[in-house]
């Protein structure tokens, strides 16, 4: 159950990442590096969360 939550924390801090990105996008008018270091947040928790993903699956702790 605790592998659960801890998915979904991360999904949810994803799509706020995306989201901050795209308040900076619009409110910088593309000038800033701020749009740019939100997405590069958003794809190092993707990396890191499908590496985790895939380590609980080979292990046994996500069920088949």
């Amino acid at each position: 159950m605790l592998i659960k939550i801890a998915i979904v924390v991360t999904l949810i801090i994803i799509v706020g990442s995306l989201f901050s990105a795209l308040f900076f996008l619009a409110r910088d008018k593309g000038t800033g590096e701020r749009t740019v270091k939100a997405l590069t947040v958003r794809i190092a928790l993707s990396i890191v969360l499908f590496i985790c993903l895939m380590a609980g699956y080979l292990t046994g702790i996500i069920g088949r």
